[in-house]
């Protein structure tokens, strides 16, 4: 009977936690590079090269990728397909190009869920060579998907890749 009870009190918090999260989630991360900020805004408006910072296209070596359209340009699609559950299918399309200062894209979830979210990076000129860029991740979950942030912790996990491919892209950028 106690066992039961348990289980019941496992299955349940979690699913009464996520009715109280928020429907729209915001998740944004920072790092200043050491590069002037035309130079690193050329560098990220290029979809094509975020295989050399973004962790997410460096997790799978053996990633499918397609293009369509002209990259860094509003309407270029990228188009990804892995067996890795981490990056699994799915396509990213800038929407919106504010020379020099924004990049504004929409992800299509494919698998393993299907879903759909934005983001942007942004590059702001601080003192002397100094750029700082910001990537947000904002989208809207249904009930299914708060039940999965809860659990997964997803803002800290997102959070964290996040910082991780910065880190990439400050490395990258700094070396050149």
């Amino acid at each position: 009977m106690y066992i039961l009870l348990a289980i019941l009190i496992i299955i349940a918090v979690p699913l009464i936690m996520a009715s109280f999260l928020q429907s729209e989630y915001f998740i944004e991360r920072s790092i200043v590079i050491n590069k002037p900020a035309p130079e690193v805004f050329n560098y990220i408006k290029y979809l094509k090269n975020s295989v050399y910072y973004n962790k997410w296209v460096m997790l799978d070596p053996d990633l499918k990728k397609d293009y369509k359209g002209t990259d860094g340009t509003a309407g270029f699609i990228y188009y990804w397909d892995s067996n890795n559950k981490q990056v699994g299918k799915g396509e990213q399309e800038i929407t919106a190009i504010n020379e020099g200062n924004r990049v504004d894209y929409e992800i299509r979830f494919k698998k393993p869920f299907e879903g759909s979210s934005t983001a942007c990076i942004t590059t702001k000129q601080r003192t002397g060579n100094e750029t700082e860029v910001s990537w947000v991740f904002k989208g809207n979950r249904t009930y299914g998907m708060k039940v999965m942030h809860f659990l997964l912790n997803i803002k800290k996990v997102l959070g964290n890749d996040l910082s991780i491919s910065l880190h990439n892209l400050k490395t990258v950028l700094e070396k050149q």
